[in-house]
């Protein structure tokens, strides 16, 4: 297919001090084969070499441009702040976060998907995470799967297939239509996972079998600082309140937010014999209330009272823990 042919994809990174990655990143978008693109990048007031690293590359290629905001924002602010410059002829919308990239063939399997089947409004695909390919588990060949059915399956123990922002394509008209398009509010790091949930509810998903971006993981990324709070195991609760009703039966839900409840009250109750500070406690703690529940609940003290018979009768095992938590700090 001709340039002039292709639809046009709006690729944005929203960036804060990305200038260790930032040229690899923007290397990769420059390498698709699906050559009809315009690249956005808002430098959200950074105080490193990613203004002068982004300008750079826009003086070499038109199709790169580069917005610095006035004023420092939050990381999904930001997000929305790409997400207005969007040009009015784009088809789709790419997010790529400065750490991560694109392999060459992208935007071409993505959008060729896309174009496929109108109804799909998010494309995903199988993606380098670290060291890993992950996000499979869908049947193979098929590349269109019902939105519902998806998130159904994955509340029910399905493949998660999401991902990050870096990992999906999504159609600018589903970005336009939306004032705001990740929830902060409510659920913070984890609002791109819950837009998911959200569009899919009128969308079908699309899929490709073939491993596209690659997600970096290192201790600079907000992803370290979830897996210090475990706010993985707080989202994926908030997000089955919202939205386990919508695509579960009654009693689907009942066992889902039960089996949920039971996790989540295991791991704080390891947590209690573990070194965490009072901002762990705090984050978990608003959690649970805004779904209801609490840390003096009866099955967190029942999970307590487990998780202390398990500490008594195997110190050796605790004791361990413990080293590997302080060696880990």
């Amino acid at each position: 297919m001709k340039t002039a042919d292709q639809p046009l994809v709006s690729v944005v990174t929203p960036v804060y001090n990305g200038e260790k990655y930032l040229s690899e990143c923007i290397e990769s978008v420059l390498a698709q084969t699906h050559q009809n693109w315009e690249y956005l990048i808002v430098n959200n007031c950074s105080t490193d070499r990613t203004r002068e690293i982004a300008e750079g590359y826009a003086q070499q290629d038109l199709r790169i441009r580069i917005h610095h905001n006035e004023e420092l924002v939050s990381a999904i602010e930001n997000h929305h702040l790409a997400f207005g410059l969007l040009s009015p002829e784009s088809k789709y919308c790419k997010v790529l976060h400065a750490d991560d990239w694109l392999f060459s063939e992208c935007l071409a399997q993505m959008v060729g998907v896309a174009e496929a089947y109108p109804s799909v409004g998010i494309v995903g695909a199988y993606r380098l995470d670290g060291v890993r390919v992950n996000l499979d588990g869908l049947p193979y060949p098929s590349t269109f799967v019902s939105g519902r059915e998806v998130c159904r399956a994955r509340f029910l123990g399905g493949p998660y297939v999401f991902g990050s922002p870096s990992s999906l394509l999504i159609r600018a008209e589903i970005i336009r239509a939306r004032k705001t398009f990740y929830d902060e509010a409510h659920f913070a790091r984890h609002a791109d996972a819950a837009a998911c949930y959200e569009i899919l509810q009128e969308w079908d998903f699309g899929f490709v079998h073939q491993v596209l971006t690659y997600t970096r993981r290192h201790n600079e990324a907000a992803t370290a600082h979830a897996r210090k709070m475990n706010s993985y195991i707080a989202g994926s609760l908030l997000i089955l309140k919202k939205y386990g009703p919508i695509y579960l039966s009654h009693i689907e839900y009942s066992h889902c937010l039960k089996r949920r409840l039971q996790s989540y009250y295991r791991f704080l109750a390891k947590s209690t014999f573990q070194w965490h500070d009072q901002q762990f406690w705090r984050f978990h703690r608003t959690v649970l209330q805004s779904v209801g529940c609490s840390l003096t609940s009866v099955e967190f003290l029942k999970a307590l009272l487990w998780e202390l018979i398990n500490v008594l009768l195997n110190p050796g095992m605790a004791l361990r823990k413990i080293k590997r938590r302080f060696g880990a700090s």
